[in-house]
């Protein structure tokens, strides 16, 4: 049975009557048998949602609590058959005091009852009028329902392949949140009972804490809010769920929705044990925690199979969507631009020599450049573009490459190699009709003399243009453009190399013509054009037809490599992201390319160039990545086969 690490967790905003017990039980147990029947294992329910979060004074009389315990009885029995967990907010008598608990309840069980932590009693909030915190509640159980109970605040609870907390709604809003101890103590999932009411600008700042707090803890956070029927007599409302893992949003309820909800969405637990183990600040946290060891009680769940997600799962994880695309291309075209400007300045250079191609990643290269050059306040004419025709260059980059640097101002140099490499195979005795990986190797080789002694003799640097992905799959000629005296690509994956082109050519520039070139850029084929074209003058060798298309390597390199899954798991998420666009056979044959080329690579990438980190992954050996040159894969493949 597989799961590869997902949870399927729900956040419930069912129909309230304030003080109707039997109508709000009544609507849990319709929500927990719709969350069972969707694969669920574990469902959360509003704080004090069984009586009402609302009811004042009414806490305090026997006859609401005594119909909150029955009432919670009657949805023991009737759930007692159905294989989910849930967690159900009410007032809980202990002693002479009272609780604002939650019960957490599985197969017909209380298996343990979590106190509130933290009362708000200001503003519009009177809960210490009724409740005593659980920091004032010195007793180790509680009898509900017939049922003596573990209770406090320093339990956990051991279901269907995970560990989860439970804190209610005002903790988390407390300077040291109860679950911050329950993360280092080994919950990997935190359910919130919450009744947080609606006020301007409020939401936002509660979807702030979530997110922080479950980036905060590397956890999953399911927080459930009450909505409509709670009372509307000083405040309202608004029906406010959310799902987050590890500062990601998964799901949120339709706010001020006057109908019933559950929002499900499936927390990959592996990945959050993954991001622990690689996080040594929250491993050193967990290993100097002092206080006494956490309650850990199984409840015996079975974990569930996996076959589908509802979560989305994104085929360019690399590259934002949304409003989020304009904010994130320019701080990473401001990050590599940056890292350039101090480069230049540091070696005292007085050029920046580029190769430019007419294809993306030099032509980003040089968009970056001149953005630096106009940044620092230096003539463009600083930047000396140098094209190097070889026995592959069509006629379309070639054109390209020279209408962008004469329409960015930039110096352009023209230099065929072809002579020089035909020499060099004379001087070797290679056959140049032997288009073997000699002829292609010693073109790359000979771009890059012609570069850096350029630079030298002007002065300057040689820009290198070779993103993350060709790094991670080695597809570049060793000494040839795999050197370069700053690398500005190095950290940019090739799915947002373009991107980037394109939002340049909408956001940094107006001449029409200009944005008609990047347009072509991006339009043309990825090729290293090494091998001569076609009879009709086009690109003859395309990348994406040797090595597989980017969209797939891009995504296993986040997966396989940032994230630490496993070829299966990467399988499979593959295939829900790029459903009917490749098919599984497709998605594991170029899996294999990329885990046999990543293994066998790694040598070009110990001794990679300095070039800046722009976002979640780098591979370089002074930074993210540290592995041995000569590493086996046969764990991997074999696990693939």
């Amino acid at each position: 049975m597989k799961n590869f690490g997902f949870v399927k967790v729900a956040a419930a905003v069912p129909a309230v009557k304030v003080g109707d017990v039997a109508f709000n039980a009544a609507q849990m147990l319709a929500q927990i048998k719709q969350a069972a029947q969707a694969g669920v294992r574990g469902v959360v329910f509003p704080e004090l949602g069984l009586t009402g979060y609302t009811c004042g004074d009414l806490f305090l009389k026997p006859t609401l609590l005594d119909a909150a315990e029955r009432e919670l009885s009657k949805l023991l029995t009737q759930t007692q058959n159905l294989d989910i967990v849930f967690m159900v907010g009410l007032p809980v008598r202990a002693g002479a005091v009272l609780l604002n608990a939650a019960a957490v309840c599985y197969k017909g069980q209380i298996c343990g009852v979590v106190p509130k932590t933290y009362l708000p009693n200001y503003n519009e909030f009177y809960e210490s009028r009724w409740f005593v915190r659980a920091l004032a509640f010195s007793g180790e159980t509680v009898t509900l329902c017939g049922q003596t109970v573990p209770a406090g605040t320093d339990l956990l609870f051991k279901a269907g392949g995970y560990t989860f907390g439970v804190e209610i709604c005002e903790d988390v809003w407390a300077t040291v949140p109860p679950s911050s101890q329950a993360v280092l103590q080994g919950a990997e999932i935190i359910f919130n009972l919450s009744a947080s009411n609606a006020l301007v600008g409020k939401h936002a700042y509660v979807r702030q804490l979530v997110a922080q707090q479950s980036a905060r803890g590397i956890c999953g956070y399911v927080y459930g809010s009450c909505g409509f029927g709670e009372s509307t007599t000083d405040v309202v409302f608004g029906a406010n769920a959310l799902i987050f893992e590890n500062g990601v949003e998964l799901a949120h309820s339709r706010r001020f929705d006057f109908k019933p909800q559950l929002i499900c969405a499936e927390i990959d637990v592996e990945h959050v044990r993954n991001e622990r183990l690689r996080n040594t600040s929250f491993r050193t946290d967990s290993a100097l925690e002092t206080a006494a060891p956490y309650e850990v009680i199984d409840l015996q769940q079975p974990v569930a199979e996996v076959k589908k997600l509802t979560r989305p799962v994104s085929p360019l994880p690399f590259v934002p969507h949304g409003e989020e695309l304009d904010e994130r291309c320019e701080e990473i075209f401001n990050i590599q631009v940056t890292g350039l400007a101090t480069r230049l300045l540091a070696a005292q250079a007085k050029t920046a020599v580029v190769g430019i191609s007419g294809g993306l990643d030099s032509t980003l290269a040089l968009l970056v450049a001149v953005r630096t050059f106009d940044k620092l306040g230096w003539p463009r004419k600083r930047i000396l573009g140098v094209t190097m025709p070889g026995f592959g260059t069509t006629d379309r980059t070639y054109k390209n490459a020279l209408s962008l640097m004469k329409k960015l101002g930039v110096t352009v140099q023209e230099i065929s190699i072809k002579k020089a490499c035909e020499q060099h195979f004379k001087d070797i005795g290679h056959d140049v009709k032997k288009h073997d990986t000699t002829y292609e190797n010693a073109q790359a080789r000979e771009r890059t003399q012609i570069l850096m002694d350029v630079a030298n003799r002007t002065g300057g640097i040689v820009v290198g243009t070779g993103d993350l992905s060709e790094l991670a799959l080695g597809w570049c000629t060793y000494s040839g453009d795999h050197i370069s005296m700053y690398g500005v690509n190095a950290g940019v994956p090739k799915t947002l190399v373009k991107s980037l082109v394109e939002w340049v050519a909408a956001h940094e520039t107006t001449d029409k013509q200009t944005q008609r070139v990047l347009a072509d850029v991006v339009a043309t084929p990825i090729s290293p054009e090494l091998l001569p074209a076609d009879k009709k003058g086009r690109i003859a060798q395309k990348t994406e037809d040797l090595v597989g298309p980017y969209a797939l390597h891009d995504f296993f390199l986040y997966y396989l490599i940032y994230s630490g899954f496993g070829p299966q798991k990467v399988l499979f998420l593959a295939a829900h992201a790029f459903a009917g666009q490749f098919k599984p056979v497709e998605i594991k044959k170029w899996l294999g390319v990329f885990i046999k080329r990543f293994f066998a690579q790694q040598f070009k990438r110990s001794c990679m160039p300095d070039g800046p980190k722009v976002g979640s992954v780098s591979l370089s050996p002074r930074g993210d990545w540290r592995m041995p040159s000569d590493g086996s894969a046969a764990a991997w493949l074999k696990e693939l086969e």
